[in-house]
Parts: structure tokens; sequence; C-alpha cells
């Protein structure tokens, strides 16, 4: 696992879920046909990021970049914006956590 699978991993998990939002909210045989192709690359990223790696440490840089390119997205493309400085906190704390698990920039193949 790398940082650039995980990072790949989760923007292709925006793009599942944002087209998926579009289908769900009006429909359209192109939001759900990306939204499909979205989840079928995000397997696809999972089966690769999980290659010589464990789930344990898969799962909880997943679930950190996840929120973290999430927040991003939903901040800059949704103009959405917390509530309080705390939470701000919080994302921060995530890109500690992201740190501290010591994910490689690119995957050392053995």
């Amino acid at each position: 696992m790398s940082l650039v699978e995980i990072i790949g991993l989760s923007l292709i998990e925006i793009v599942g879920d944002f087209s998926l939002k579009q289908y769900a909210n009006g429909g359209g045989f192109i939001h759900l046909a990306m939204g499909i192709t979205g989840y079928i690359g995000v397997v696809i990223m999972l089966i690769i990021s999980l290659q010589g790696s464990t789930v344990l440490l898969v799962n909880a840089a997943w679930d950190g970049m996840s929120a973290l390119t999430g927040s991003i997205a939903a901040f800059f493309i949704l103009g959405e914006r917390l509530d309080n400085y705390s939470q701000y906190i919080g994302i921060a704390l995530i890109i500690l956590g992201l740190y501290l698990l010591k994910i490689p920039i690119i995957k050392h193949k053995k």
C-alpha cells in the first residue's frame, strides 16, 4: 500500500459517491453508469492496495484519506463549511493520524 494508491482509492470513491448522489436526486443513466464505474474502480484499487499490506492498515488509511478528500471536495466544490473551529482541529488530527500511520508515498516492491 502507498499514499498514491490510497489517494487514488479515495478520489475514485468521491467520483462514485457524487455521481450516485446526482442519480439519486435527479436520475439519469450517465450518473448511474459513472457511479457504478466509480465503485468498480474502488474494488480494483482496494485489491491493489491490499497487496502486501494488512486490512487493518489499508482500512485505517482509507478511512482517514476518504474523510480528508471528502471534506476538501465538500469545502471547495459544494461550498460547505464546518460549524466551529474545533471541527477544523478534528480534520487536522485526521492529517496527523495519517502521518502517524507511516504510509510510504510509493509502494516498495519486494
